[in-house]
């Protein structure tokens, strides 16, 4: 095959993705040099993207040189690209897809380790993504979101300059470019929380529709398993027909030979986003499945009852309150300390502390403990996270998944041979300190015990949500469901404990606010 010519914009991270195919070319037998070529994108830096004209910013001017015949194929951001092609161009490859995380780069006098996100109240809080902007602030209302162009390395200076107090980045960029990110407080947002783009972290290879040898020897290169996933995000995209400034996120990847999708859609920046999660066997009309969710006339509940208090400002509240859907929140259980002073004994030699509630974290944190700065944390999900957060305390780990078998899988290899504290409730399941090898040491620390009220009233919503084991059993004791009420379960030992009373459940990706509200919003009343 001839010396090919790679068309591709100028910045420090096209000119990495430009490379890296040539390289991966290169690895085939196939030589082939760069054409650098300047796109509206690159030249209007004064003004948000969603206010210029048209589509393609990052690409129309590489895609008219490939019409003509002046490149023979370009690479762009899979992300950047129009969901219509131009007549006569096909994207003919997609290499593996690299990690589509966020990355929030904070300032380190800006830190505040006790809120979400690490991020003090009222900071500044550079991007000029409207997916970013809705996303970030219905997590955290109180920041002030103001635009940030450039590419990569200017943003970054740009945060030095301390013209923002924080910024948010695809951590897909820095990982190639091998940013030195060390002066900066660093927060990765993973794609289940903060939703990504369409396609985000992927690369895409456009070639001439006519030019089949090209394309066949491009499939050398082609990862048709992560083709098939952003398909299906970039579906959504299309069929909501919306640019790369519409407040969309979309991400899809297979898990356990399933497919896992998460979408998340707001009006505008300012908009509370909607959030709906899939998991699938097969990938065939789930676009056409998601896009249904967001119908603004599909009937939605009118009452839910969750078996805890939830606050005004809470997430899932606002997420709720936006569909006029009310919420009826109280436990049925209450908690009580069975350990008023802490033995320092339970503190020695101890490598980490081990949270499986909200509660275990609050219990422990009242009894004031000495820890020594080498102690690290894991907790069971993000709600827990959160809670250690207040204490002024990063998790070193968090359990991603909802189901706590997988969180113990995971927590048991990486602290084989260590000593790991576990603070809990007197009635725990011990579902993660079971999990762990023979050589790791367990020192059980039971702190707090649960009651289960004598009396609960029955609840008339249309769904009702069970926060743990001890409420569902306190519901059950006196109560029955109703013909048509919806049940959904906040983690597997509260679904384990319905199994046991053969009641049908929904189990959320996420133990936490925002895995309740893709739950309630995905219902089909």
């Amino acid at each position: 095959m001839k010396r090919l010519i790679i068309g591709t914009r100028g910045s420090d991270l096209a000119l990495w993705q430009a490379n890296y195919i040539k390289d991966r070319l290169s690895s085939i037998g196939v030589e082939a040099e760069l054409k650098i070529i300047k796109t509206q994108g690159d030249k209007i830096l004064n003004l948000r993207l969603d206010k210029l004209e048209g589509k393609g910013f990052f690409t129309k001017e590489l895609e008219e040189e490939l019409l003509s015949g002046k490149i023979d194929l370009a690479v762009h951001s899979h992300k950047d690209l129009p969901t219509a092609h131009p007549a006569g161009l096909i994207i003919a490859a997609v290499p593996e897809r690299e990690d589509p995380s966020e990355l929030l780069l904070i300032l380190k006098d800006c830190v505040d380790v006790t809120q979400k996100l690490s991020l003090k109240t009222g900071a500044m809080v550079g991007t000029s993504s409207n997916r970013r902007k809705a996303q970030i602030l219905a997590v955290r209302t109180d920041l002030n979101i103001e635009d940030l162009r450039g590419n990569v390395p200017t943003r970054i200076q740009k945060l030095r300059d301390e013209h923002y107090d924080a910024i948010l980045l695809a951590k897909a960029g820095v990982n190639r470019l091998k940013i030195d990110l060390s002066e900066f407080h660093v927060e990765v947002i993973e794609p289940t929380e903060l939703i990504p783009a369409p396609a985000q972290g992927a690369l895409a290879i456009q070639i001439r529709e006519t030019d089949t040898e090209l394309y066949n020897v491009l499939q050398q290169i082609h990862d048709a398993e992560t083709a098939a996933q952003i398909a299906v995000e970039r579906k959504v995209l299309n069929m909501f027909e919306g640019g790369c400034h519409m407040p969309l996120g979309c991400y899809c990847k297979k898990e356990n030979d399933k497919y896992e999708i998460w979408t998340s859609k707001a009006a505008d920046s300012d908009d509370f986003p909607d959030r709906v999660f899939f998991r699938t066997d097969h990938l065939e009309g789930m676009a056409e499945q998601i896009v249904q969710k967001f119908n603004a006339d599909r009937k939605k509940p009118g009452k839910v009852f969750i078996s805890r208090e939830i606050g005004p400002y809470s997430y899932f509240r606002r997420a709720l309150d936006k569909h006029n859907i009310q919420i009826e929140d109280r436990s049925l259980i209450r908690t009580f300390p069975i350990v008023n002073i802490l033995d320092p004994f339970y503190l020695k030699n101890i490598d980490w502390i081990f949270f499986s509630s909200r509660n275990g974290v609050e219990f422990f944190f009242k009894l004031k403990p000495a820890l020594s700065k080498k102690v690290k944390f894991g907790v069971v999900g993000r709600g827990s996270e959160d809670a250690l957060r207040r204490y002024g305390h990063l998790a070193d780990y968090v359990g991603e998944s909802g189901d706590v078998q997988d969180v113990a899988v995971e927590f048991a290899a990486l602290v084989k041979g260590e000593t790991v504290l576990f603070p809990r409730a007197q009635d725990s399941l011990l579902t993660i300190p079971k999990a762990l090898s023979a050589d790791t040491k367990i020192v059980d620390l039971p702190i707090y015990e649960t009651v289960i009220a004598d009396q609960t009233d029955k609840t008339f919503a249309e769904v009702v949500i069970f926060t743990s084991p001890s409420n569902v059993e306190a519901y059950f004791t006196n109560n029955l469901l109703d013909p048509g009420q919806k049940v959904i379960a906040i983690g597997s030992s509260t679904g384990k404990k319905l199994d046991e009373m053969g009641v049908s459940y929904i189990l959320p990706f996420s133990p936490d606010e925002l895995g309740l509200a893709e739950a309630v919003f995905g219902l089909e009343i």
